[in-house]
């Protein structure tokens, strides 16, 4: 009798279909969480954006005479802008064309000119301003109204009307209000309602006097400010307050945060005594630009700035000093801080260098960086041809008709030694050599490149590809990788760093110590002699240094106006831009990729 054993027989068809369908579902759910983040974050930055510009658009509108208030186009008569003379405005690289609306109101508290019961029915106006995102199409609204209206049981003065909310919008309560005028020798502290008001009465007639600070325990500080000969012109001037009228002010005030900024070298290490300035994207006063948050620092030994308690604001910080170079950062170059947070933002410098050109790739949608794009940039007038990967670089040779016999790479189309290779027939390819015009090819051969030097032992090899990826199946490509830090010890090994094994398979990530200089070994073999494979070029992807995300830079190029960029990555439209002129202290180019 044959005896089995039921405990060996590993899983069933059955077993396996059904572990691979619960893979896939937790897959789905994961993948749909992120993208849902991600739409979030979105989401809530262009709310912020949008925020944020109305708060500064509409005071504008109700610090204005009240008989100025109207549109150019519009009746009431007056100078903001409606649709066809909106005005733009730039934030984080997006056009937003703002434009009003404004109409008389007819309030019934006091009758109604359809009833017959209010023969002067404008009562009030009514502004409506709207926020378009070029970019996206969408539209933003947001309404006040303005009246000039005598309050009842005042003989004279007027009053101060006070709203406080934060950066979306809601209501702040219990913020402090400190009302201040030389001119009339008032000094007073109040406290908003739980609804974010207050409202000062018999307030004496006063113009642009009235300076208002609001601020709250772990929140940042809004006012307003005086009309000085350094700022002539306040985005939100002290308030005027006139016999028998309310002066509304809005002020918007939020959790601070934190931020500490770090300057690297190429080598992750810290840099001290780095001058920055920092400015955040925020006006007091224009023209000419006044910003409200624009300052000096310095590194200090451990490379960090930190600053602390800052308000929600876009912040771009900038080299002061001319000893270093700017090679990339994480994240992209302007800082996004959000309320009640703390984050980091690092500096990758390097040596002063000139006529450099960072790139800078962002997923259109979603305006994140994206890693792995080939960026290609050439000049016809210089001679000059370079291919770089964001996030990393790439060492890329597609011709061998130079012949063997150099050590170090200099001439690209040359390598190091090779046996039973041909390199110079048409179209130009590496092949295996044939004596007897194409009819038998010798095998195996091998090609050893030259040496490629990345400039540091921090240099990590992330992954090998090649073209074509596919052969003729009666043949074979077998590729092995070598590196080390003194360019003389040449170990070939494959993916288990071992001499046994082999990257076969285009595409594959490449297991390697840092190091600073590599080479390659290409083995051909057929097992059909009337058949050779064809290798037309190689591509060895690296990072040296930090790592920038979606970011690559061109340094000491020379001054040229044909220079072309072009990138590609998988999933994405290419996007070449042409007849772009490098010049010293040339500005980044970011690139947004559609798919």
């Amino acid at each position: 009798m044959k005896l089995t054993n039921k405990h060996n027989r590993g899983f069933s068809l059955v077993e396996g279909l059904v572990s691979a369908a619960i893979f896939v579902l937790l897959a789905l759910a994961i993948y749909g969480t992120v993208a849902n983040i991600l739409h979030g974050i979105t989401s809530y930055r262009e709310k912020l954006v949008t925020s944020t510009l109305a708060d500064q658009y509409m005071e504008i509108v109700r610090n204005m005479p009240y008989s100025q208030i109207g549109s150019v186009s519009g009746n009431p008569h007056g100078n903001l802008p409606d649709l066809s003379s909106a005005t733009d405005t730039i934030v984080n690289g997006t056009v937003y064309k703002i434009y009003y609306v404004v109409n008389y109101m007819d309030d019934p508290a006091d009758g109604t000119i359809l009833a017959g019961t209010d023969p002067a029915p404008n009562d009030y106006k009514q502004v409506k301003m709207y926020i378009l995102n070029t970019l996206t199409g969408k539209t933003s609204s947001f309404l006040t109204n303005i009246s000039p209206k005598n309050l009842e049981g005042l003989d004279s003065g007027g009053a101060l009307y006070i709203k406080v909310f934060d950066s979306v919008g809601q209501p702040i309560p219990y913020a402090t209000v400190h009302i201040t005028n030389s001119t009339t020798s008032i000094n007073l502290t109040r406290i908003t309602d739980a609804n974010g008001h207050w409202i000062e009465v018999a307030v004496p007639n006063s113009n642009n006097s009235y300076h208002t600070v609001v601020t709250k325990s772990g929140y940042s500080t809004d006012q307003t400010y005086p009309i000085t000969t350094q700022n002539p012109n306040p985005t939100k001037p002290d308030s005027t307050v006139s016999n028998g009228e309310v002066t509304m002010v809005s002020f918007s005030v939020d959790k601070v945060s934190s931020l500490t900024l770090r300057t690297l070298n190429q080598y992750c290490n810290p840099i001290s005594g780095v001058g920055m300035e920092v400015r955040g994207s925020k006006l007091i006063g224009t023209p000419p630009d006044i910003f409200k948050f624009d300052n000096l620092y310095t590194s200090n030994s451990d490379g960090e700035i930190p600053l602390q308690n800052i308000e929600w604001d876009n912040y771009t910080p900038a080299l002061t000093g001319s000893d270093y170079t700017i090679r990339g950062s994480s994240p992209i170059q302007q800082i996004n801080i959000l309320p009640n947070t703390d984050q980091n933002f690092t500096f990758i410098l390097g040596p002063k260098t000139n006529n450099n050109l960072l790139v800078i790739v962002k997923d259109s949608i979603t305006n994140n960086p994206i890693e792995g794009a080939d960026i290609e940039l050439s000049s016809n007038s210089k001679s000059f041809d370079e291919h770089k990967l964001t996030g990393g670089s790439i060492w890329n040779q597609d011709s061998w008709a130079g012949g063997d016999n150099q050590a170090n790479w200099i001439d690209q189309t040359k390598y190091f030694t090779g046996a039973n290779v041909s390199t110079s027939e048409i179209p130009e390819a590496l092949r295996l050599i044939s004596y007897d015009e194409g009819i038998t090819y010798a095998s195996p051969g091998y090609v050893i490149s030259s040496t490629f030097d990345t400039g540091t032992a921090s240099s990590t090899f992330t992954n090998i590809d090649w073209q074509p990826t596919s052969q003729n199946p009666t043949t074979t490509v077998k590729f092995q990788i070598a590196t080390n830090n003194d360019n003389a010890t040449w170990n070939f090994v494959g993916p288990d760093e071992t001499s046994n094994t082999f990257y076969t398979v285009s595409g594959t990530t490449i297991n390697s110590s840092a190091a600073r200089y590599v080479r390659y070994k290409i083995l051909l073999e057929t097992s059909d002699t009337a058949v050779t494979p064809v290798i037309t070029g190689v591509n060895i992807n690296y990072v040296s240094g930090c790592f920038t995300p979606g970011q690559v830079i061109f340094t000491s190029l020379q001054t040229a106006d044909d220079y072309q960029v072009k990138v590609t990555k998988s999933g994405y439209l290419d996007q070449t831009i042409s007849n772009l002129t490098v010049v010293q202290n040339n500005p980044n180019l970011q690139i947004l990729l559609n798919h």
